[in-house]
């Protein structure tokens, strides 16, 4: 049997990471560069830092601050028209998975026609990208090395991805010491935002063994360190472990991609503006409780992976991970769905659109009803 692996992106990793920047906007000629972030990093003076290694390697910069959370179509384009104007030639983001996503998304209009919801699916884009840096400041979405860039198209009020190869990012610069300002709340939804790609890559149908290693390793190591960084955010050895397995969980959910917890997240996301973590970790215990009987094997091989004593009956096993999750998410402070402003309700049409994400063709648990849905909002309400 063939297994494809895609891995594009080259990384240079560890604190103080961010001085390899001058040198690589030097190799690739870049002139004029835009820079994309949002307030946040703004505020924590971590663009102020990036922007200072930029201006070393003498190119013009452009500097892009209007990344919102859940991007939208509107931004994008508009962005998009700036960079044209001032001529880009290369991008550096700088911030969680909404800026890097963005840059994806003015990338690909500045070498492809027409608006980014054209390329909303599965290999899509048409022409190679330009040269984008990325520069997380988050351990969660992997947003950094993976193919994806999830946008809101505000008319139609959904969530949707643009999944191609030539949107990957061309570098990585993973500083650890940029994560250290996040909040315990922003490190705790985005941790768990990570745990959810491992899981679910790792069950997917979509899996193979190369992606499968991954994911299972990534597991393993954001497990044993969120709360940790949770608990206490200087301790830059947690920060720096939850860098590195949110890249490696990368590798693996950009190859088999996700499941039935993303379909549900995105639309909570496109219909009430929860945070894309969040909205995750809310529901992941639930999901993987609904998906137990699907895949017995996995879930066991899942909970094993994280030590967890199994007791040889597969039937009890299969929902350790599951229970596992449950306390996790209390014990770090995951909100459920009432506290996140969600209402019973808003049930019904939530799990009609939640049956319309293109996702749950990955999920291992087919034919998902919108009784089924329903039951987990409830669930995770």
């Amino acid at each position: 049997m063939n297994y494809n692996f895609f891995v594009k992106s080259n990384i240079t990793f560890g604190r103080g990471a961010v001085e390899k920047l001058p040198e690589l906007l030097k190799s690739y000629k870049l002139k004029n560069v835009m820079i994309v972030y949002d307030s946040g990093v703004k505020a924590a003076g971590i663009a102020g830092k990036v922007l200072e290694q930029a201006e070393k390697a003498g190119v013009n910069i452009t500097i892009f601050d209007g990344v919102i959370p859940n991007p939208t179509n509107e931004i994008v384009e508009s962005a998009a028209v700036t960079a044209k104007e001032a001529g880009i030639d290369g991008f550096v983001a700088v911030g969680g998975g909404s800026s890097i996503d963005t840059a994806k998304a003015i990338n690909v209009l500045m070498t492809n026609p027409g608006k980014i919801s054209d390329y909303a699916g599965m290999d899509m884009v048409k022409n190679p990208c330009l040269p984008l840096i990325a520069i997380p400041t988050t351990a969660g979405t992997s947003s950094e090395i993976t193919n994806v860039s999830a946008l809101i198209d505000t008319e139609k009020v959904i969530k949707y991805v643009v999944i191609d190869n030539k949107i990957v990012a061309s570098d990585v610069i993973a500083d650890p010491e940029f994560t250290r300002t996040a909040p315990p709340g922003v490190t705790a939804a985005t941790g768990m935002d990570a745990i959810t790609h491992a899981v679910e890559s790792y069950i997917s149908n979509m899996a193979t063994p190369l992606s499968e290693y991954h994911s299972l390793k990534g597991l393993q190591i954001l497990y044993k360190n969120v709360e940790k960084a949770v608990k206490n955010g200087s301790d830059m050895e947690a920060r720096e472990q939850m860098m590195l397995g949110c890249i490696i969980t990368g590798f693996g959910f950009s190859n088999a991609n996700l499941g039935l917890v993303h379909g549900i997240a995105h639309t909570l996301s496109a219909h009430f503006g929860l945070a894309h973590g969040m909205a995750n970790a809310a529901v992941l215990p639930y999901v993987m409780e609904y998906n137990a009987k699907s895949c017995p094997e996995k879930m066991t091989e899942l909970a094993k992976a994280i030590g967890l004593p199994v007791t040889g009956n597969m039937d009890e096993d299969k929902y350790l991970l599951a229970n596992e999750l449950k306390m996790l998410t209390g014990k770090l402070g995951i909100r459920t769905l009432s506290e996140q402003g969600i209402q019973k309700k808003d049930f019904d049409m939530l799990a009609e659109d939640v049956l319309k994400e293109p996702v749950l063709g990955f999920n291992p648990r087919q034919n998902i009803t919108k009784e089924d849905v329903t039951a987990i909002l409830e669930k995770a309400f």
